[in-house]
């Protein structure tokens, strides 16, 4: 079971939470399954803060998520506050916004509305399910919407 799992392990990054759902599916003991986490930590098989930085890294790049949901998928993972926030620091800003009002403009193309309104409701109810903060969503909606009024 422990060259499965650090075979698993290699093969892409994974918390501790991802692999104690494995072992739970192997059907160890405790004491087993705390001598195998024991030893995929030691020998660095998994680390927490690589982690982080790796799934924060793909759910912005590919997903295209924001700091919102990336955030609370951390903490279903279990990872600690002061770790995702590190990783979370690591998005650049510029870009963050550039993938914000990309994801927009886009999404604008697509949507069927009645009004002006109905537009900005749903734009704002896409982005802010994507994990936006609503500030910045606020913000790109008026540049794209024409509204060029920025506080």
């Amino acid at each position: 079971m422990l060259s499965d799992l650090a075979r698993y392990c290699s093969q892409g990054e994974h918390c501790l939470f991802d692999v104690r759902k494995k072992i739970q599916a192997g059907n160890l003991s405790g004491d087993a399954e705390k001598r195998i986490i024991d030893r995929l930590l030691r020998e660095k098989f998994i680390d927490e803060k690589r982690f982080a930085r790796s799934y924060v890294h793909d759910k912005f790049r590919f997903n295209q998520w924001g700091r919102i949901k990336i955030t609370y998928e951390l903490k279903l993972r279990g990872i600690p506050s002061e770790v995702f926030y590190e990783a979370i620091e690591t998005i650049d800003e510029d870009d963050y916004i550039a993938v914000l009002h990309e994801i927009l403009t886009n999404k604008k193309r697509t949507i069927r509305s009645r009004s002006p309104q109905d537009m900005y409701q749903k734009l704002c109810r896409f982005a802010a399910a994507r994990g936006y903060e609503m500030p910045l969503i606020v913000n790109a909606l008026r540049k794209i919407l024409k509204n060029v009024d920025d506080d």
